[in-house]
């Protein structure tokens, strides 16, 4: 064990009046779910339910997303198998709590304090351990395998940012990562930083984000809005982040010189942030709507902000050029596999490190374009939506739907890979948990 995993542990023990401000001051920002709190420090809101229990872990709504499919396989695949999800954010908690299977339940991850996560898995009893992405907090990760709970890190993602700061502590970084018996990567470059970092064994058997189906859409929905916009030209920039916003909306102001009549949408990331966009984008002389306020876009309004949960998929449909968020700040970039499944024309920045193999492969087959400015955003926009480049416009979103649609085996093959640790929590007999 990394002597430094003991340190952890004391200091997660020492601030624990530092922890409990902190969370009371993401209580009041809304950060926490406040009916539901309890769940962060262990409390349990269910009974464990009878028979195996498999334990999936995702950070939030683009990891649980990810993990659907696998979760809803996995229950088909054996009837007598219950799955406990976990997530730490509350718009992950509002997704799954409509998209869970029968036999799947949401609680919130509890925080990573030893008495937290002992009093999680005393209740719980989880039989395996499926770990999404890149969350590897040490006594979440640790304490599991300490009681013989197989483990599986899923779809695993070391991003450069993560794979320096594991590197100055790696002795910590080895004592997470031989806690999972098993290790799939979500492609090659991943796989070797894992390995370098202390991970055995380690695969790549693709990336799950292909796995994931279209986004819903509610019909009527899609229907009204296309009756509201009517021939207006428009655009879409998805889960985007502050600071992206404003660039936005001067790239707006210039595609309206070609364009006239233009709507852009915004689908903040976050849709609690939508008042605070309305107030800063109304500053700068914008005419604003707020779809969670009900308002309708007229014929006024430059820019319709979507600030609601879970309607994704009816602006990548409306709109036929999508730029994805997160992406023009140095945050990562936002899945642009989403678009690709829509046949919407796709645009991100030049920060797109949490998606780096999805990104290139898409610029390699002419599937999205890159853009490092808004000035560079609003050219594309303007030349995507001309009319004597729809032809382009839609040649685009073919090539992105080829590219999402070309990995369709990845689901089927990480099912291969738990199916020696499904065999085992499904074939012990006295496996039969017990209600509390």
């Amino acid at each position: 064990m990394s002597k430094l995993l003991p340190l952890y542990r004391a200091a997660t023990a020492l601030a624990a009046p530092l922890i409990s401000r902190h969370l009371k001051q993401r209580l009041a920002r809304g950060k926490e779910d406040v009916v539901r709190f309890n769940e962060r420090l262990g409390e349990a809101a269910h009974p464990r339910p009878l028979g195996p229990l498999v334990w999936a872990h995702a950070a939030s709504v683009g990891e649980s997303l990810s993990m659907l499919p696998l979760v809803e396989a996995l229950l088909d695949a054996h009837d007598t198998v219950y799955v406990l999800m976990t997530s730490g954010t509350v718009t992950s908690a509002k997704l799954l709590a409509d998209r869970l299977p029968p036999r799947a339940f949401h609680q919130y991850v509890p925080v990573d304090r030893v008495p937290y996560v002992n009093a999680f898995l005393d209740h719980w009893r989880p039989d395996l351990v499926l770990w999404a992405e890149s969350e590897f907090w040490p006594n979440l990760t640790t304490l599991p395998a300490s009681r013989g709970i197989p483990m599986v890190l899923i779809n695993g993602r070391i991003s450069p940012e993560s794979f320096a700061k594991w590197k100055r502590w790696p002795g910590l970084a080895k004592a997470i990562l031989e806690s999972f018996s098993l290790c799939l990567g979500q492609a090659e470059l991943d796989t070797e930083r894992l390995q370098y970092l202390g991970a055995r064994p380690v695969r790549s058997v693709g990336n799950l984000k292909f796995a994931v189906p279209p986004l819903p859409v509610d019909v009527d929905d899609l229907a009204a809005i296309r009756e509201h916009v009517g021939e207006r030209p428009c655009w879409l920039a998805a889960s985007t982040h502050a600071g992206e916003e404003t660039m936005v909306w001067q790239a707006h102001q210039s595609i309206t010189a070609k364009h006239p009549g233009l709507l852009s949408i915004i689908v903040p990331r976050h849709p609690d942030r939508g008042g605070d966009i309305a107030r800063e984008l109304m500053a700068l002389g914008a005419s604003v709507a707020r779809r969670s306020l009900n308002e309708i876009p007229g014929a006024e309004t430059d820019i319709y902000i979507a600030d609601t949960m879970g309607e994704l998929g009816l602006f990548f449909r409306l709109c036929p050029v999508s730029f994805m968020g997160k992406s023009l700040v140095d945050l990562g970039g936002q899945n642009p596999i989403e678009p690709a499944r829509l046949e919407s024309a796709i645009l991100f920045g030049p920060h797109m490190w949490n998606f780096p193999d999805i990104a290139e492969r898409l610029l390699a087959a002419d599937g999205a374009g890159r853009v490092t400015s808004p000035s560079e955003l609003a050219d594309a926009v303007t030349t995507l939506l001309a009319e004597e480049s729809l032809c382009l416009c839609r040649s685009r979103a073919a090539n992105a739907l080829a590219i999402a649609e070309s990995e369709t085996a990845v689901l089927p093959s990480v099912l291969a890979e738990l199916q020696p640790f499904m065999a085992a929590i499904t074939s012990t007999p006295d496996n039969e948990g017990s209600p509390e």
